[in-house]
């Protein structure tokens, strides 16, 4: 790859081919002395005093090459380290001016120009190599500026591709608005394109040892997809739908293409072992991980591909993710530190509930008054409360969390003697309540006396 002189380089072997150009040709026979220069055209016009014959090669623009600015990308890894060295990927862009110092001596010199670059339409390593090498020194010094000496150590013509020219076109308000930015004088002109220059970085970068032996393996592609949840108490119990589901529960998931060649079940974020998982192609049972927090939990199927020498799980394809509401349920119900006034209590409420409450979860006890079923019925109106319970994580040191935990102490105030069906609501989840034979809420229940 070249340099940052590799740029100037391509200027100076044109000129040079110009120059060589139109000394083969003799042109200076018909036409005079002949300049041939790379300034720009606003410095040029300050020269017309001299009356000489010019051919001016300007670089008027530098635009990324297409195909090459992709190349090498990414060129650092995910620990931000060179892995890489892209190519500056550059097409130059010249325009070919002639200057005469009499009538048509321009024509002339324009005509000669675009054939030498129509009959040159790649710069050869052999013709960069000769163009750029400098000159043996005489005495102490060559006759080259330094600048130019310079150009020798672009390595353009070690560079991957080679340099072509090709004509280019501009209409004719291009051409106008370009002159009129130069503030120069408009003469003949031809547009030429020179693709393309690659520039590269010579940093260190980070190379992986090479790969002693490839092993490639093809396996049919399959997209689990999980349709309907269900769900079943134990082994011994019917799956059902549509029931809650409660902590120790198995989930069952109905879908297709749910087996692959290593199959693991996420719930809630928690990989379920395999000895709890039952898996075909059809249906997946796996157990409810203990620590799921009660409320919306995802569950997802993933697929993994052996690979390597000994076999090694790869991750591979991810069913869609599946919600379910995992209901919190109450296993015993404690009063502490009950207090009258008239006919109202005022006490704390001692839950002790499946799964356990996280730090920020927020939990709300409800208390329904119970009316057993009078015969003949009666027409009246059950007492209903509702309390917040205080944030558990408030409670405790901001440097220690409480953790979670099955024991909730709620606070009530304001609730009249009697019996109450309880429930909790743990982040819109709510526990479910018991029913009778004659399908009437029984329990659990909580006596104020």
């Amino acid at each position: 790859m070249s340099t940052a002189l590799a740029i100037a380089s391509v200027t100076a072997v044109l000129k040079d081919l110009l120059n060589n150009g139109l000394i083969d040709h003799d042109v200076g026979a018909s036409v005079g002395e002949v300049i041939v220069s790379t300034l720009p055209p606003d410095r040029i016009d300050g020269l017309d005093a001299q009356k000489k014959s010019r051919l001016n090669l300007f670089m008027y623009q530098v635009t990324p090459n297409s195909g090459w600015r992709n190349t090498a990308l990414p060129s650092r890894n995910s620990n931000g380290e060179r892995v890489t060295n892209p190519p500056l990927a550059l097409d130059l862009h010249y325009l070919l001016t002639a200057y005469g110092a009499e009538e048509l001596h321009s024509e002339i010199l324009l005509g000669y120009g675009m054939q030498l670059l129509h009959e040159t339409p790649v710069l050869t390593r052999d013709a960069i190599r000769r163009s750029l090498t400098p000159p043996s020194p005489v005495g102490s010094g060559g006759d080259l500026p330094p600048a130019l000496a310079a150009l020798f150590t672009s390595d353009l013509a070690e560079q991957l591709e080679q340099i072509k020219i090709s004509p280019s076109a501009l209409n004719t308000e291009e051409i106008s608005r370009m002159w009129s930015a130069f503030q120069a004088k408009y003469r003949p002109t031809a547009v030429y394109q020179a693709s393309v220059v690659l520039i590269e970085s010579r940093g260190s970068t980070r190379s992986a040892l090479p790969v002693r032996a490839r092993k490639v393996k093809v396996v049919p592609f399959k997209q689990p997809i999980i349709q309907t949840i269900n769900s079943r108490a134990t082994p011994a119990d019917q799956i059902v739908s549509g029931q809650p589901i409660l902590s120790g529960f198995q989930l069952v998931l109905v879908g297709f293409d749910l087996r692959g060649e290593e199959t693991q079940v996420l719930i809630g974020g928690n990989l379920v072992p395999a000895n709890q998982t039952e898996v075909t192609d059809t249906q997946i049972i796996a157990s409810i991980p203990a620590t799921t927090p009660a409320g919306v939990s995802g569950v997802q199927v993933i697929h993994q591909t052996l690979l390597g020498s000994p076999p090694v799980p790869h991750r591979g394809v991810e069913s869609n993710v599946a919600a379910f509401v995992l209901q919190p349920r109450i296993d015993t119900i404690g009063v502490a530190n009950v207090q009258s006034s008239g006919s109202l209590r005022s006490a704390d409420i001692n839950l002790t509930v499946k799964p356990a409450i996280g730090d920020t979860q927020r939990v709300v006890l409800f208390l329904n008054q119970f009316m057993p079923i009078a015969s003949p019925p009666v027409d009246a109106v059950a007492d209903a409360y509702s309390f917040v319970a205080p944030t558990r994580r408030l409670l405790s040191p901001p440097t220690s969390p409480p953790g979670p935990s099955e024991n909730i102490t709620i606070p009530i105030k304001g609730v009249k003697a009697g019996s109450y069906l309880v429930r909790i609501q743990v982040d819109g989840a709510e526990s479910p309540l018991g029913l009778n034979a004659a399908g009437q809420y029984v329990s659990p229940l909580l006596t104020l006396v």
